[in-house]
């Protein structure tokens, strides 16, 4: 019997995962920290606090060199874990960033037992979203395996 050899990994590919990680983790932590939440400008305090912190300066300049070294890729994806939110409890998953048009709910467990309108409220709720989408679940859609959501034209 053959032994099966693990090749080391790259310490480049290593650092890299690690980086992408640990600002992942950083924009969970610090989201709820910049109101009001569900908006562009708390996304645009986020990534100011960022750079600041990363001693780049507040003016244009300063913000436009943060932003290209994070790279629009990894811009995009920390701009979806911070207008994202996982609710182990309820088996959901909302998507609402406010640049969209809906805000997208998407079960984490069976559609037909998890995508059910008292539950998806519940997490509307939880999440501070419930000022920002109609009341009327009439205007709620649901689709195969996913409920979508407009935002309120007030926002």
């Amino acid at each position: 019997m053959g032994t099966m050899t693990m090749q080391s990994p790259d310490p480049v590919a290593l650092q890299a995962t690690l980086v992408d990680f640990a600002l992942a983790e950083l924009v969970r932590q610090h989201r709820e920290s910049f109101p009001p939440l569900w908006s562009q400008e708390s996304w645009a305090k986020l990534l100011i606090w960022l750079a600041l912190n990363c001693g780049c300066s507040g003016d244009e300049a300063g913000l436009k060199a943060f932003a290209e070294a994070i790279g629009s890729l990894q811009m995009g994806r920390l701009r979806r874990v911070f207008f994202e939110r996982e609710l182990g409890d309820l088996e959901l998953q909302l998507m609402a960033d406010p640049a969209e048009q809906q805000v997208l709910v998407l079960p984490q467990g069976p559609a037909e037992e998890v995508l059910q309108n008292q539950r998806i409220a519940q997490a509307f709720e939880r999440v501070g979203l419930t000022t920002h989408l109609p009341a009327d679940q009439a205007r709620w859609q649901q689709l195969d395996a996913v409920v979508v959501v407009p935002w309120l034209e007030s926002r």
